[in-house]
């Protein structure tokens, strides 16, 4: 590496990213899973929002916030993969400085909304599974709007000091990012100055959107679970249950390696850089697979909708 990239680099025009640190001579094989992923999910979440615009009888409370996890779904995966599959493929390692802000940004905003949106979607399914006559009362099109509109507006004003607090400080070390793509603390730990604000802000938005939202999504789940078991019939258990727990695998997929992703950048010194890395990207790129297919495939209305678009257009 150049001494440009260890000295003198106060005010850095580009970072440089490393990949996964340590499995460079795998670049190239863990492309292939990565870029499987990706794929999966920009075609499961195109045709989710396809299907649910194409079918005014998918328009309801339910589908809409699909359509939104779907939106960022899109947004947070496509953040993240060009880049990464740039350094895999033709080690392209340099970052503008400015476009490692706006990833940084985009990463961290789409991440807190969908946090957000997970949350709207426990509350939609605990009125429809514990007081389903009152399900269309209570989750209105304008209710939707304005829970929609506070995801938005909370992951945007929350995360939007970020890149403002990365910008302030001297970078006169090294410009070397040991990640694949710009995360916050990854960042801020280059600057060689004191951080502890950028830190102490960081554990905010952490704590206030995850912990907020793990919290009421427990609650709800806990109902959930409370009124399931009180089902008249066996099946009707089996079947709520079955939906449900799928939808828990998604929320967990998200939330476990995030906040271990999160968590390692500030305590976990021990955690091999390489794993760290692997986990970082993980909780950015299966949920976005997952959630199409989990929520979109395994819902009855929207996979008879996509095989009747197929089946249509194959005869």
């Amino acid at each position: 590496m150049s001494d440009s990239n260890t000295t003198d680099v106060t005010n850095p025009s580009t970072f440089i990213l490393l990949g996964i640190p340590g499995l460079e001579a795998a670049h190239v094989w863990i492309s292939i899973p990565f870029c499987t992923m990706y794929v999966i999910a920009i075609l499961g979440n195109f045709i989710i929002l396809f299907i649910v615009k194409r079918e005014p009888s998918l328009h309801e409370p339910m589908y809409y916030f699909l359509c939104m996890l779907a939106i960022t779904d899109l947004v947070l995966s496509t953040s993240i993969l060009p880049k990464t599959l740039s350094i895999f493929w033709f080690n392209s390692t340099e970052i503008d400085f400015s476009a490692c802000l706006t990833q940084l940004y985009f990463i961290h905003c789409f991440s807190a909304m969908e946090s957000g949106i997970f949350m709207a979607m426990a509350l939609d399914r605990y009125v429809a599974i514990c007081n389903p006559l009152r399900h269309s009362a209570i989750l209105t099109n304008p209710a939707v709007a304005k829970m929609g509109l506070a995801v938005v507006l909370r992951g945007g004003l929350l995360t939007l000091p970020y890149p403002f607090l990365v910008r302030r400080w001297p970078y006169c070390t090294t410009n070397i990012i040991p990640q694949s793509y710009c995360e916050y603390m990854a960042v801020v730990k280059l600057a060689c100055a004191d951080i502890r604000v950028s830190s102490y802000y960081g554990l905010f938005v952490i704590f206030s959107v995850i912990g907020l939202d793990l919290s009421f999504i427990a609650v709800s789940y806990t109902q959930i679970l409370w009124a399931i078991l009180h089902l008249p019939t066996k099946d009707a258990r089996i079947k709520t249950f079955g939906t449900c727990g799928s939808h828990l695998c998604v929320i967990l997929a998200f939330y476990i390696p995030g906040l271990f992703s999160f968590l390692t950048h500030r305590f976990g010194h021990n955690v091999p850089l390489h794993f760290h890395v692997l986990m970082a990207n993980v909780y950015l790129l299966v949920p976005p697979m997952l959630n199409p297919i989990i929520y979109g495939m395994r819902t009855k209305r929207i996979r008879d909708r996509v095989l009747q678009l197929f089946t249509h257009k194959g005869t």
